[in-house]
This record gives structure tokens, C-alpha cells and sequence, in this order.
């Protein structure tokens, strides 16, 4: 990304932070799903990627079909937006009835049991709103871990947007994010991690709808180096202002194979409980990325060579 391109970017962001919080929600509503629609009409790269992912999670879809689940998919997307550019504005009660979660119980009850909690969630609806309900309903920080974005000024916006939630947020930057990750969990902490893209290209590759991916092994391998309890969680929206969640079945630690052959089970076992929240509400999984193994190899891929991330102007770009 060139700096000129890094700063609009930046400015654009800063912006929407800057100007949509003080907007009533209704009009941000509209405002929202008016930019959703523009974007959807002009059926950019954007548009095509997220059709291109949607086809693999509603196998046998028709083009009609995958063109509604586009528009669905980029009002939920817009929607997030400007959730999140008006979160820091929200009032504790605001956030406290905009989320309802079943099975909160799972979490609520690890943490009591004092070994720790990974909750582990995809791209679905709004994670930071999921975050704010966390920190402000069950009064529980977490510890995360955020992309390094460029600019560095946008980096350090999202840091501060989320930490502003109550989130203590840690660089995407491996071993040394892990060890106080680790040490979090051993105090009975919460961490909770977004983990159905792998960023290091070095994930555990599972079978996610019938095809092979990679994700990231860092919550199992977590679960196992501490004894936390590691749990999928689900978000998705309805026709309400009120986002929906599920706290999943707790994954296990097998009980033989070696550390990466642990790893990949629970991984896998991961994925699945993702799979099953997306193709619930697959408009709600906001994956503008390629993900599966055939569309990162450009010889495979319909649309070429990946390309690197740029703003949602015209791009794969998503959230960090």
C-alpha cells in the first residue's frame, strides 16, 4: 500500500470514528446499509469474494441466490461498521441489552472453575460488540491479540478503540504473544481470539465445508501449554437492533497422539463448530478474504493471484 493510500485509509477510518458516533442510530442505520447497497450494486472484487466463499458454504446455491446472500452479507458487513465506529459512544445499558447469548453458562462456569477460558470465534456479526458485552455484562476482561495493520497509525487506532471496550490487546506477533497469553490463562484469565483465518501461513490445515483450509493452532496449543477450557463461540444477527450468540460445547484435549497431532484434532473439532454457526447465518460471516487452499494457489483460483490488502474501496480487504 503506498503512504499516500496508507494515510487515506488511516484519515477514512479516523473519520468514521470521528463523525458516525454522533449520528442517531436510526440515520446510521440507514447510512449503513445505503453505503452496503452501493457497494453491492457496483460488484466489485469485494462483492465477488465474498459470492465465491458464500458458494462453498451453500453448496448447489444459484447465481439469484448467491446474489441475495452478497447484499445480506454486506449490510451485515456495514452494519458491523457502524456498530463499531458508534460502540465508544454507547452507554453501558446499551451494550448490555444489544447482546443475548445462550449458553453463557460454559463461559461463566470456566472461569469460576479458576483454569482459564480461550473462547474462540469466527469472522460472524460484531466480535467487538461481543467483547464490550463481556466486559461491561459479565464484568470480565479478556486479553486479545490484534493484526498489525498499516499504517501503524490505524494499528494503533484499533488498539485503542478496542482497549477503550476493556480489552487488553496484544500485537499479532507470535511467540512473544503467546507467552502472556499463556500466562493470562494460567491466572484464570479470559483471552479470546477470532480464529477461522490463519495469518501466519503456517496454520493446521482442517476440512472446512468439504475442502481443505488452514487455521490457527494457537487456541488448542493454548489449552493444551495451560489446562484452560477452550470454547467456540457463535454471533449472528436477526431483523432486531439485538445481536444473537452461542456459547458451543467445550473442546477437549485428546487424551493420546502427540502435541501436533492434538492439535489438529481440536483444531479440526474447532472448524466444525464454526461451520455449523456459518451455515446457520452464513449473510452474517463477513469473509472477504480467499480462505480455502485452492483459491490462495493462483493457478487454482478463477480470479488470478491474490492480491494484497487495500481499502474497502475496491478489495479483499476485512477486519482485523
Amino acid at each position: 500500500m503506498s503512504a499516500l493510500r496508507e494515510r487515506l485509509t488511516d484519515g477514512l477510518y479516523g473519520l468514521g470514528w470521528g463523525t458516525v458516533k454522533k449520528l442517531p442510530e436510526p440515520v446510521a442505520v440507514r447510512l449503513g446499509r445505503t453505503i452496503a447497497d452501493a457497494t453491492w450494486k457496483r460488484r466489485g472484487p469485494l462483492v465477488r469474494r465474498l459470492e465465491a466463499n458464500y458458494a462453498r458454504v451453500v453448496p448447489g446455491a444459484s447465481p439469484e441466490r448467491l446474489a441475495e446472500l452478497s447484499r445480506a452479507g454486506m449490510r451485515s458487513y456495514l452494519r458491523y461498521w457502524m456498530e463499531s465506529f458508534r460502540l465508544p459512544a454507547w452507554s453501558e445499558e446499551r451494550i448490555r441489552t444489544g447482546v443475548t447469548v445462550k449458553d453463557v453458562h460454559r463461559l461463566a462456569d470456566g472461569l469460576a472453575a479458576g483454569r482459564g477460558v480461550v473462547l474462540a470465534l469466527p469472522h460472524l456479526a460484531n466480535w467487538d460488540l461481543a467483547g464490550a458485552w463481556v466486559t461491561t455484562e459479565l464484568k470480565t476482561p479478556f486479553t486479545t491479540v490484534a493484526e498489525r495493520l498499516k499504517p501503524e497509525t490505524l494499528y494503533d487506532r484499533f488498539v485503542a478503540y478496542r482497549e477503550g471496550l476493556g480489552m487488553e490487546v496484544l500485537p499479532h506477533n507470535g511467540g512473544s504473544a503467546f507467552g502472556t497469553l499463556a500466562r493470562r490463562l494460567r491466572d484464570g484469565g479470559l483471552v479470546c481470539l477470532v480464529a477461522d483465518r490463519d495469518l501466519s501461513a503456517s496454520g493446521v490445515e482442517v476440512d472446512f465445508f468439504g475442502e481443505p483450509t488452514r487455521m490457527p493452532g494457537g487456541p488448542a496449543l493454548l489449552a493444551q501449554h495451560t489446562g484452560a477450557l477452550l470454547l467456540p463461540a457463535t454471533l449472528w444477527y436477526d431483523d432486531s437492533p439485538v445481536m444473537r450468540g452461542r456459547v458451543h460445547a467445550p473442546i477437549e484435549v485428546p487424551g493420546t497422539g502427540t502435541r501436533a497431532e492434538k492439535t489438529s484434532v481440536m483444531t479440526q473439532a474447532l472448524a466444525d463448530a464454526f461451520a455449523t454457526g456459518i451455515a446457520d447465518h452464513p449473510e452474517d460471516w463477513h469473509m472477504l478474504q480467499r480462505l480455502w487452499l485452492a483459491d490462495l494457489d493462483p493457478e487454482k483460483s478463477p480470479d488470478g493471484p491474490a492480491p494484497g490488502p487495500v481499502t474497502d474501496s475496491g478489495s479483499e480487504k476485512g477486519r482485523p
